[in-house]
């Protein structure tokens, strides 16, 4: 179904929910998409999210539910389990994780009791996820955290990590990251994991995509446990997989996320979670991801023509990391607001080894990536485009001024000119232009 025959299903029952989903229809489509997190999916995706499969409900796993009818539910989540193994090599899959987070946080309860397990994982501001152990985070409050960090380089060192798990001695050792561009060395942590005695978990949840594509080295067979989310580079539906490899950790980590902390799994999110898995094992998913990596290193490499700080000197994955208080002046919040007027959408984020000026929520650099751009069909000679758009409207920019109506521009009449051109641009390139069987 497309987005206009969805819209008009709802506008019968729901005119103002109608009238939300047109507008964010359009904001997708008439703007540049930069947020490494967000991406699109597939009309298939999308139909299957909407499938009957919403209406059953079933606590518990295939063969051991707790209510009846559940020969399509089982026959599903086997499936789906089944595909997720292939694809990324594991020989136990659990779909039923409704998010990243409360699939972390299985698990940590399939290994650990409160208050007294150990995590060593990578620092938030630094590249890390709230469910690596911050403060903020009841896995920062529950467990006792080591966080690591970047070098004066903004890359790990793993000499280093090495030093410090030998020290610590954590109960899981955690790689896989929220912000930082670089390949991880899966080996590495394996190998440290298993000399401090430690459960070795990746968190892939921004590269799972990459890796299904083979444009990313894989945490198989390094690694002991395997979480990320279903919605980034993998192109699919708000959800999360928790693979793992030794049959007893299995057990573990299927008891802590249900009946330890979730009830009925949600199928129709199950089904759709499927169908990005089948178009994952494509070939044409393959080019995709590879065409990312690309896109991203020159997109980096065009921003550092125009003088723009790039963390690390680049990137090997989906992201980059633009130091803008470096580069320009402006803390990274003032850049995302200034850019969003214009219909380019990114994230700020905090910047490895970045200023003393900078905190959480007023950051020194921004976070941008060009999955969601090369869903819609975009490759290495339109980055160069991008990065002249975003140079332009940084320099129409008043600093430290905020008005009213206009985000954070001097010149109204420039916004508005530029906006024009970006959403000419963007309608260059459809929002399913990267699907073939939707061109």
């Amino acid at each position: 179904m497309d987005n206009i025959r969805i819209v008009e299903t709802i506008r019968q029952v729901d005119p103002t929910i109608a009238n939300l989903c047109a507008a964010e229809d359009s904001r997708q489509a008439d703007g540049i998409r930069l947020i490494p997190s967000e991406n699109y999916v597939s009309p298939a995706v999308r139909a299957a999210l909407a499938s009957n499969f919403t209406n059953k409900y079933g606590e518990g796993y295939p063969g051991k539910r707790y209510y009846q009818g559940q020969r399509n539910t089982d026959a599903l989540e086997n499936e789906v389990r089944r595909r997720a193994c292939e694809i990324f090599g594991y020989p136990h899959a659990n779909v039923q994780a409704l998010s990243g987070a409360p699939a972390n946080l299985a698990v940590y309860a399939a290994f650990m009791k409160p208050f007294s397990g150990r995590i060593m994982a990578m620092r938030l501001d630094h590249g890390g996820h709230l469910t690596h152990g911050s403060p903020v985070s009841v896995t920062g409050q529950w467990f006792e955290i080591s966080h690591y960090g970047c070098d004066e380089h903004d890359v790990l060192d793993m000499d280093q990590i090495r030093r410090q798990a030998r020290e610590f001695k954590p109960d899981i050792l955690v790689c896989g990251y929220t912000a930082y561009p670089r390949s991880i060395d899966f080996q590495a942590f394996g190998s440290i994991a298993q000399e401090v005695g430690a459960i070795s978990l990746a968190d892939i949840s921004h590269i799972a995509g990459l890796v299904a594509g083979g444009a990313h080295p894989s945490p198989w067979p390094h690694m002991d446990v395997v979480t990320f989310t279903t919605h980034k580079t993998l192109r699919g539906p708000r959800a999360a997989i928790i693979l793992s490899k030794d049959p007893q950790h299995a057990d573990k980590i299927d008891k802590a996320l249900f009946p330890g902390l979730q009830g009925g799994p949600h199928f129709n999110t199950i089904a759709a979670v499927g169908v990005a898995l089948a178009e994952a094992s494509t070939e044409g998913f393959k080019s995709w991801a590879h065409q990312v990596v690309a896109n991203a290193r020159a997109l980096a490499a065009a921003l550092a023509e125009r003088g723009f700080h790039v963390s690390s000197g680049g990137t090997d994955n989906h992201l980059l990391l633009v130091d803008t208080r470096k580069s320009r002046g402006l803390p990274g919040k003032r850049v995302a607001i200034a850019l969003e007027q214009v219909g380019i959408f990114l994230n700020f984020n905090t910047i490895p080894n970045a200023s003393p000026l900078q905190k959480p929520l007023f950051p020194d650099g921004i976070r941008l990536g060009p999955p969601a751009v090369t869903t819609r069909g975009m490759n290495e000679s339109q980055m160069p485009r991008i990065a002249e758009l975003m140079d332009r409207a940084l320099e129409n920019v008043k600093r430290g001024r905020i008005e009213k109506g206009t985000g954070i521009w001097a010149d109204p009449s420039a916004r508005k000119a530029l906006r024009a051109e970006v959403q000419a641009f963007a309608s260059e390139f459809p929002t399913f232009a990267g699907f073939p069987e939707n061109p």
